[in-house]
């Protein structure tokens, strides 16, 4: 006997306004697939309608082409996972040139590139190859990454450096810019400061936490390179508290990352003050994971008689 199918509360009557507009660009509902974990986006197609997300973010891109870390570099934790990729990409021309003609038949999908690199002059160099291919809606700047030039030091922990590389990255780009902000810092608050006053269309938070994992058997790490970025649902707790801060100390944006595996996940996030979410972890143990999230949140709003998805931004009752 077959199932009856299950009744569409949209279609009932209920419809949900699930858009966001935000950094000059609308997206038809705030579920974005994270950097690092959906590809440059056309190798989903097949299983992912691209145009039911809100959006996504292709994997980094730099200047020119990189290998990335020898293996291994992936390691499943406790709710969670360590990568540690080094980066992996094809170089922001083969994206401009191969990916982006494919990405760019599709109709009604919001892509946005990620950028980084090395010396804000890294930054600037992607993103003048990046201007020049139509159809990216915006950049998202991973500062997570040493600068060389400066011993090191990341950008996304100094705030001197984090103004420098926005800046330099503002004066060139055709597009709205967003900062993705390292959550390994004393201060988020400071970090979101120092994004805004260098002129950031938006930010998005939390990348990954800093970790290690040992073989005790082997006593080696778990990870080749030593050291690797925790992600996935054990670090949800953290990263909406970061989310939360961030939203209370800045008037611009802010795009909520880190452990959402579910529509529930999202609303918190939501209420937390983000104006948008992404999926990161979850698109490895399900790369339909955006997609389905999307239309769970729906199914939320509609069960909770949310009409317009935006009056869940920053909702947190404290009192």
């Amino acid at each position: 006997m077959t199932e009856p199918s299950r009744p569409n509360p949209a279609a009932a009557g209920h419809a949900v306004d699930l858009s966001v507009t935000f950094a000059g660009i609308t997206f038809k509902n705030p579920v974005i697939a994270a950097s690092g974990t959906f590809g440059y986006g056309i190798e989903f197609e097949d299983i992912v309608a691209l145009e039911k997300l809100g959006g996504f973010v292709v994997k980094g891109l730099s200047r020119d082409p990189m290998a990335g870390n020898p293996p291994p570099r992936i390691f499943e934790t406790a709710a969670g996972m360590l990568n540690s990729i080094g980066l992996q990409n094809i170089g922001a021309r083969a994206f401009v040139d191969e990916k982006l003609p494919l990405l760019n038949q599709k109709k009604d999908i919001v892509v946005i590139a990620n950028v980084f690199g090395y010396t804000p002059e890294d930054y600037e160099a992607a993103i003048h190859i990046l201007n020049q291919g139509e159809g990216i809606a915006a950049y998202e700047l991973n500062v997570s990454c040493p600068n060389t030039r400066r011993g090191g030091i990341q950008f996304g922990t100094d705030p001197v450096l984090l103004e420098e590389v926005v800046v330099n990255c503002k004066n060139v780009a055709r597009r709205p810019v967003i900062v993705k902000l390292s959550p390994n810092v004393s201060s988020i608050p400071r970090m979101a400061h120092a994004a805004e006053n260098a002129g950031a269309d938006a930010i998005s938070l939390v990348n990954t936490f800093v970790a290690l994992a040992i073989d005790a058997e082997t006593r080696r790490p778990r990870i080749s390179n030593i050291t690797a970025g925790l992600s996935g649902p054990a670090i949800k707790p953290i990263a909406l508290r970061m989310v939360y801060e961030a939203a209370h100390a800045v008037d611009i944006p802010v795009i909520g990352i880190g452990g959402i595996s579910t529509a529930e996940d999202a609303v918190e996030f939501l209420l937390a003050g983000a104006a948008a979410v992404q999926i990161g972890t979850a698109n490895y143990w399900d790369p339909c994971a955006t997609e389905k999230i999307a239309g769970a949140l729906e199914r939320w709003c509609v069960e909770h008689r949310v009409k317009k998805i935006t009056d869940l931004i920053g909702g947190l009752q404290t009192q």
